[in-house]
């Protein structure tokens, strides 16, 4: 796994980013995206998915280019120019937000839902100790070779 962690600079787009694409509801119900410290969460889903690392640097540092460009325009108007363009960050993006707040608890509980683990009942489960595994991976195969 590696170090991925977005700069004070990132994280200060990001915040508004959230914002701009989950915003809070009108009755205050459910919060913005960005009012639920969610950036080391995804910052930590990046590290976790290798593959999405070069999509978010280039998507970040993008977006920070054309808000720098066009300062006089809210970030709204900067977002909805970018996504009009591009079709590698913003897919990633929009997963990687609604697959993060719709987990949060005081999202689940602002729909009324409950705040638990989905499975089984909302048992915790122990971590799985995947090293149990190697006495079977150690054996020579147990089917005839062709």
């Amino acid at each position: 796994m590696d170090d991925f962690r977005f700069s004070a600079e990132e994280e200060r787009l990001l915040v508004e980013l959230l914002d701009a694409v989950v915003p809070p509801s009108a009755d205050g119900r459910l919060p913005g995206a960005g009012q639920l410290d969610l950036v080391e969460h995804i910052a930590r889903t990046v590290r976790e998915t290798p593959m999405l690392r070069p999509v978010v640097e280039y998507g970040m540092a993008a977006l920070a280019e054309l808000a720098a460009k066009r300062a006089d325009a809210d970030l709204g108007a900067v977002l909805a120019d970018f996504a009009a363009t591009d079709q590698f960050f913003m897919p990633a993006f929009l997963f990687l937000v609604y697959s993060t707040y719709y987990q949060h608890p005081r999202v689940l509980e602002a729909l009324g839902l409950e705040a638990r683990p989905p499975h089984p009942k909302g048992h915790e489960m122990e971590p799985i100790d995947l090293t149990l595994l190697d006495p079977v991976r150690r054996r020579d195969g147990m089917f005839r070779k062709s």
